[in-house]
């Protein structure tokens, strides 16, 4: 078994050398799904994983846009259309200095298994740009946005590619790529999701990556008699998905004791409660500001400068910053510490070697394609709302995301629980994920 792993590994490792992020991702489907495959004569000698692994299509752009001083900018546009075998392309926008091919690859692949799970018809993509929008002006940030579409607008559509939001790209930055796309096609469609409220955005949208991600970290508890109640929770970031997975464990009788930002994080005691909270949102979503200024409005917290949050003593860690955040001395000092569940709210925030010392404590542990599809999810609920040009409401939306994520959370213990009864989450979230695209491949024949 090994020894077929590394060939497939190598095979990929060969037409995608230099992009380390998208060769760890499918390392780890691949070290659980060929197995798998193996023993399901329905997929083996298909190439199914082969085909998934490589994009049915990567496009990239230039994109020139003239800054605030009236110099010529110029970046880099991406668009990765990685499988549609399920549903029309889904997955978000980046805007980082640090995107490239690799991430986006990585994110684009994981998307398509995070897709299949929420049992919602959409295929796998993901986008951006390295441009880096901290310390843009809006006007800059418009300009960006309008040349970057007058490029992706051709490559996207409400039955062939709907972007969303993701780092750096949040209301604002939808609302201008939304205007452009209308403005260029003559149309308004749901071809985007992230939108706001009064032109057809969905209610629970900005919060359902974070709340999803304690729904599946409660229903993980839930196999253990346990809850949050009581409990607290360590959690990195301070953007979209840290602010609402804090708010839910606080609604859920947890204390909140970290955020973070790419400076540090911070430490209160006493719990971030809800006026704390306000006090984050407004400081990161209005003012741009960083993280370190928590202390400035409540003395008796701690900001650790240059650190992660990872050192500190919890019952869970709800990772919710970005890619390889939790390395495994990261998830040394976690277990040291108490930690009894981890839930990624980030994409693939633990590193493998983090994953490894999880699965040997036994400890409950959800990758993010499976506890983060919330956000996702909701992006469908959002499609079939511009779809039927309705809305639905604050609390039908909360209920259908937590119904996806408890059924999200079933298919994970249908194909990861072992004979022991331990549940291994990573590997029921991939095969779950592989068997609803690999069927729709092998039913539509070699395209």
């Amino acid at each position: 078994m090994k020894k077929i792993v590394t060939e497939f590994l190598d095979i990929v490792k060969e037409r995608n050398n230099n992009e380390p992020e998208f060769l760890q991702a499918v390392e780890e489907v691949a070290e659980t799904v060929i197995p798998y495959i193996i023993k399901h004569n329905i997929y083996y000698g298909k190439n199914v994983l082969l085909r998934m692994v490589e994009p049915e299509r990567a496009v990239t752009f230039r994109v020139c846009w003239v800054d605030d001083s009236g110099e010529i900018q110029v970046n880099r546009g991406y668009r990765i259309q990685m499988n549609s075998a399920i549903g029309p392309y889904k997955g978000g926008l980046r805007f980082h200095p640090t995107v490239n091919m690799s991430i986006l690859k990585f994110l684009a692949f994981e998307q398509v298994f995070k897709n299949s799970l929420t049992t919602l018809p959409m295929g796998g993509g993901k986008g951006g740009s390295d441009f880096n929008p901290k310390g843009k002006s809006d006007n800059e940030i418009m300009r960006f946005c309008h040349a970057f579409m007058s490029e992706l607008f051709r490559h996207i559509g409400p039955n062939t590619d709907i972007p969303a939001g993701d780092i750096g790209v949040g209301q604002r930055e939808i609302g201008f790529l939304f205007g452009m796309y209308r403005k260029l096609r003559n149309e308004f469609t749901g071809v985007l999701t992230g939108k706001g409220m009064t032109w057809g955005g969905s209610l629970i949208r900005p919060e359902a990556t974070g709340y999803g991600t304690v729904y599946f970290a409660e229903n993980m508890l839930k196999t253990n008699s346990n809850s949050f109640m009581g409990k607290n929770v360590v959690i990195s970031g301070s953007g979209n998905v840290a602010q609402y997975a804090a708010e839910k464990s606080i609604q859920l009788g947890a204390k909140v004791l970290t955020l973070s930002d790419s400076s540090g994080y911070i430490f209160d005691e006493n719990g971030i409660d809800e006026d704390k909270l306000k006090f984050v949102m407004q400081l990161k979503n209005e003012k741009r500001g960083r993280i370190s200024e928590y202390i400035n409005e409540y003395p008796n917290a701690k900001y650790i400068k240059g650190k992660t949050p990872w050192s500190e003593k919890c019952d869970i860690a709800l990772p919710c910053a970005t890619q390889n955040e939790l390395n495994g001395d990261d998830a040394e000092a976690l277990l040291a510490n108490g930690c009894i569940c981890v839930s990624e709210g980030a994409n693939m925030p633990s590193t493998k070697e983090a994953i490894e010392k999880f699965h040997k404590a036994k400890i409950l542990f959800a990758p993010g394609k499976a506890s983060n599809a919330g956000g996702v999810a909701t992006s469908g609920l959002e499609m079939t709302q511009n779809s039927l040009r309705y809305k639905w409401t604050r609390e039908e939306v909360d209920n259908k995301l937590r119904e996806i994520m408890e059924e999200i959370h079933e298919s994970c213990i249908k194909y990861g629980k072992d004979d022991n009864g331990y549940i291994d989450y990573v590997k029921g979230a991939n095969i779950a994920g592989f068997v609803k695209v690999a069927d729709a491949m092998l039913a539509q024949g070699v395209v």
